[in-house]
């Protein structure tokens, strides 16, 4: 997309409120996971029923998050391909968090809506962004065979 008069880029305004959510999302899973894991026993014991691998991937993911995030705000592709593996990823978790709690496995609830928000948020910012960023289009590059 380029404005016609300039031969310039033409940015979505709101590229900044989802890269900045992303950010946001990031440092908040940064945080709350650091806490869990490497926090004061007292942190530890008002967490619950954690699952380990589910808490672990929230927190690694969440550097994830700041680097798609920053990403989206200066409108490169790549923050959109993150985005999407980021969607990925987290129906892949998801789904075992679901095997899980179906084996009758100890969990919280509030595990259960992060996740739902978690996968809503970086589905819907991977539809948008690689709509917007042409994420499917071909390769540029030449065709080596």
């Amino acid at each position: 997309m380029s404005d016609v008069r300039t031969g310039t880029a033409v940015l979505p305004r709101w590229r900044v409120p989802l890269g900045a959510g992303a950010v946001i999302f990031g440092l908040l899973s940064i945080y709350s996971g650091g806490q869990v894991l490497f926090g004061a026993e007292a942190v530890r014991a008002d967490a619950g029923r954690i699952v380990p691998a589910v808490v672990w991937f929230n927190f690694l993911s969440g550097f994830v998050y700041v680097l798609s995030g920053i990403q989206l705000i200066r409108w490169r592709r790549s923050g959109a391909l993150l985005a999407t593996a980021l969607a990925a990823a987290l129906v892949l978790v998801a789904a075992l968090f679901a095997l899980h709690i179906a084996a009758g496995g100890p969990f919280e609830i509030r595990t259960v809506l992060a996740m739902l928000l978690r996968l809503s948020f970086w589905c819907l910012a991977a539809v948008v962004a690689c709509r917007a960023l042409g994420c499917l289009r071909r390769s540029p590059l030449p065709d080596i065979r």
